[in-house]
């Protein structure tokens, strides 16, 4: 494995700005999402990693050697695409040998073998190596897709939202297996996704990127925690985090220059009306088994946020909001740092 590092990487397409002066260093062994929705510039800065679009400006490092130039088939990479993109008429084990059987590579049959076995019992694939790929299920055909990454063991593996064309119950499972994979082989992935649940339970850090700019990088914790500003805030939670006019809550004590208060689901608690200033009244309750999602109208706004599913909620029952940390932005939506107790 190897590290990669971006130094202010721009692309261009015509009018369009894909990526802006971007930088960012995957570190070895680390798995790192970029995350953003569509054309945000995920999939162009992975075209630039791998040598498939040449940037504007910039340069691009793989294990302290600049590569921007290099052709992609001398880069050592891997590449999962959104696309199971495999060989139909072959066997899972020949989908799997393909890369090593390139005339670049030329690694001998006994090696390609043992390789291929490794890597299909990493997988769970191991009793569907003689099927046709076109007589397995889709996260079997995923499975195979990322196994032919896999079996090449790259400086670095890049994957271009590779579970999103699978249900949500397939997703989750091979999202728990890609984790599991990487930590046992230690490899350095760069992943992109628009799915911030991918983000948040697989990522050792975070790119949060948007109109192919770089917003924030840092730890999942950090990203939810601390945001940047109210566009990074709103990528991560479920629900997804409210935001009210600073106007609206004038009982609550808020950081000069405060335009806006972002109010995730721990930020708000509900209690019956006791005296309390600020009212709201619960719209509609939809109960989801171990959690409540109360939607309900404070001055107008509609607010999500959850309950105890045992706490007694009802559509136009009037409660208390009474918030607690909540997140601040200033009127461009940089984030201001809390008022200190």
């Amino acid at each position: 494995m190897a590290d990669v590092a971006l130094r202010n990487i721009s692309k261009r397409f015509g009018a369009t700005e894909a990526v802006r002066e971007l930088s960012l260093t995957i570190n070895d062994g680390e798995f790192l999402v970029l995350l953003g929705p569509s054309g945000a510039g995920k999939t162009t800065t992975l075209r630039l990693i791998t040598g498939l679009e040449k940037p504007d400006a910039g340069s691009v490092m793989i294990d302290g050697r600049d590569v921007t130039q290099d052709p992609p088939g001398s880069r050592d990479i891997a590449f999962v695409f959104q696309q199971y993109s495999l060989y139909p008429h072959l066997s899972v084990y020949d989908n799997l040998a393909f890369p090593l059987r390139s005339p670049a590579r030329r690694v001998p049959e006994p090696i390609i073998r043992k390789r291929v076995e490794q890597t299909a019992d990493l997988l769970h694939i191991a009793s569907k190596l003689n099927n046709r790929a076109t007589r397995l299920s889709g996260g079997e055909m995923q499975r195979v897709a990322i196994g032919r990454a896999l079996v090449r063991d790259p400086s670095i593996y890049l994957m271009d939202e590779p579970l999103s064309s699978l249900d949500a119950k397939l997703r989750a499972e091979l999202r728990l297996e890609l984790k599991r994979i990487q930590l046992e082989l230690g490899s350095t992935i760069l992943y992109v996704t628009h799915d911030q649940v991918e983000a948040m339970t697989m990522a050792s850090r975070i790119g949060v990127i948007r109109d192919g700019r770089l917003l924030q990088l840092g730890t999942p914790r950090e990203i939810y925690e601390s945001p940047a500003d109210s566009y990074v805030a709103s990528r991560l939670g479920t629900p997804q985090i409210n935001f009210l006019s600073a106007g609206l809550l004038s009982d609550v004590p808020v950081p000069p220059g405060t335009e806006t208060v972002g109010i995730r689901t721990e930020h708000l608690r509900l209690a019956a009306r006791n005296g309390g200033g600020m009212i709201g009244r619960i719209h509609r309750v939809e109960h989801l088994g171990e959690q409540n999602h109360v939607h309900l109208d404070y001055k107008g706004k509609m607010l999500v946020t959850l309950a105890d599913p045992h706490q007694p909620l009802h559509a136009g029952q009037e409660v208390e909001l009474h918030l607690q940390n909540p997140l601040c932005f200033d009127r461009a939506g940089q984030r201001l740092p809390a008022m200190a107790h």
